[in-house]
């Protein structure tokens, strides 16, 4: 398989829609990585993402009676433009299926390009359900975003302008993975063209589906997927990425939603470009790895792979990259209720440590928690010596830097314990974002359960986050659960969350 689709890259006609994206140089990031650092531009294709190539070069494959019946994909993102650009240059109809939560701008960015949209069911697994049938029903051809062999010889293209654009040395090439057609396509070519640069697949901690496969020796399918990046938020990597990685791959690195929003500002700072989160995904996975392997002196490429972002999430992206980047620390201290005290609390951090959030309500006439951000230089060890000279002038604090309540939720809403309330458990959702997702929450709920609690937020993306707490009572605490379970949203329980006890959980 490895030599076949060797051949089929080096013949893949893709340059008829896509363009040889540059590898540029980022300067700032090699001088603080202390490597030299290059970025692949695949966000600078004509629909701001690599998703064009693959779905060109199989649309080119295809027999004339196959283009007449036409095409039809399942897709919220880069897949449906990739798909839809493809086929109007080729002049062959084209049906897109998108979930119902798909934002609007994506929506019409498929029309924009001659797709013809259908909406349908609120993940992308009911959307290519749907799909299926409709090939099924109506004689197109369905084209997978990621397991498909001429979708992943188009991807390959990278690897070979890769290899002529980066001179005889090629230490490391970094590559996002979702379904994993990319990384196999870059893999094939560079390990049987060049065998030591080694190639690194990068994942989201919450959508790591190529690395548990590789670590269990078999397709794994993942419990829940984490959405923040939403290009690569696949359950189960593709049969034919799989045999390619287990092959070619030489190691996996996995990333946290703040590392991802780090890596975007990164780029930013290099380039004046906006990746997207899997985008970016890439150079926060090169970051990490560089830190863990103490690398120096080394020529490294990330792959840049799409910028399809919408303009709405931005605010939680620069809320979380100075976490990602180690640069902002957030604590919960508890402090004297009395005159004086956040002026003495300030006055123990310095002067030269600058206070970036404080957030307190008056709960308690002894004693107050307060919620504190601080500006840091130095990373954890900082984080650390803040710590331990807080407990050692007496206060008692929790570091809540990688707390995820704290980060989403609790900053936004710090207001005082509630009195009076029983039974109360807490749950951190992720709902999708359509109308009626609210309501489908709520219609089957017992009336014996009260919700005592709710923060929501959106980030201009295909789901909103939610806090929700409700009371129940501990003899149907198992019947609650069954009714979360039968939702089909992801969540958490927050119930012995240090945020949750220290600023929200009710008081006699």
């Amino acid at each position: 398989m490895p030599q076949e689709l060797l051949r089929r890259v080096l013949s893949a006609p893709v340059y008829d829609v896509a363009e040889e994206t540059p590898l540029e140089p980022a300067p700032l990031l090699s001088a603080r990585l202390n490597n030299q650092v290059c970025l692949k531009r695949e966000d600078l294709q004509p629909v701001f993402s690599f998703k064009l190539r693959g779905a060109y070069n199989k649309l080119a494959h295809l027999t004339p009676a196959q283009k007449t019946a036409g095409v039809i994909a399942a897709s919220a993102g880069n897949h449906a433009q990739g798909v839809a650009l493809s086929a109007s240059r080729m002049g062959m109809p084209a049906t897109i299926v998108m979930p119902r939560t798909t934002p609007p701008i994506k929506v019409e960015a498929v029309r924009r390009l001659g797709g013809q949209v259908v909406l349908a069911g609120d993940t992308y697994d009911e959307a290519a359900a749907h799909a299926r049938q409709l090939a099924e029903d109506n004689g197109y051809t369905f084209i997978h975003p990621y397991d498909d062999m001429d979708v992943i010889a188009g991807q390959g293209t990278i690897a070979l302008e890769l290899l002529r654009q980066g001179g005889q040395r090629l230490d490391a090439v970094f590559v996002p993975v979702g379904g994993g057609g990319l990384i196999a396509g870059v893999a094939a070519v560079i390990k049987q063209v060049r065998p030591q640069t080694r190639i690194i697949g990068v994942e989201p901690e919450d959508a790591a589906c190529l690395t548990e496969a590789l670590k269990a020796g078999e397709r794994v399918t993942l419990d829940q997927v984490g959405l923040f990046a939403d290009g690569v938020a696949v359950a189960r990597v593709g049969e034919i990425p799989f045999r390619v990685a287990q092959q070619f791959v030489d190691e996996m690195v996995t990333v946290s939603t703040d590392e991802i929003c780090a890596a975007i500002k990164d780029i930013f700072e290099d380039t004046r470009a906006i990746a997207e989160p899997a985008g970016a995904l890439a150079v926060a996975g090169m970051k990490k790895w560089v830190q863990q392997q103490a690398a120096e002196g080394l020529k490294l490429t990330a792959i840049v792979s799409g910028a399809n972002m919408n303009f709405d999430r931005l605010r939680h992206i620069s809320e979380r990259t100075e976490l990602g980047e180690g640069r902002e620390a957030i604590f919960a201290v508890t402090i004297d209720e009395r005159p004086g005290s956040f002026k003495r609390f300030c006055e123990l951090l310095g002067p030269r440590r600058m206070i970036t959030e404080f957030n307190y309500r008056y709960a308690d006439p002894r004693q107050a928690v307060v919620f504190v951000g601080v500006r840091i230089d130095r990373g954890p060890e900082e984080r650390e010596e803040i710590v331990e000279l807080l407990r050692g002038q007496g206060y008692p604090v929790v570091d809540m830097s990688d707390n995820e309540l704290a980060k989403l939720h609790l900053r936004h809403m710090v207001g005082g314990h509630a009195h009076g309330v029983e039974h109360e458990v807490v749950y951190r959702f992720e709902f999708p974002e359509r109308p009626g997702a609210l309501l489908q929450f709520l219609q089957h709920m017992s009336d014996e359960w009260n919700i005592s609690l709710f923060h929501y937020r959106n980030h201009g993306a295909a789901y909103g986050r939610v806090l929700v707490g409700v009371q129940v009572p501990p003899a149907q605490r198992q019947d609650f659960e069954m009714y979360l379970e039968s939702l089909g949203y992801p969540f958490v329980s927050e119930q012995d969350n240090p945020g949750y006890r220290l600023f929200l959980k009710p008081t006699d």
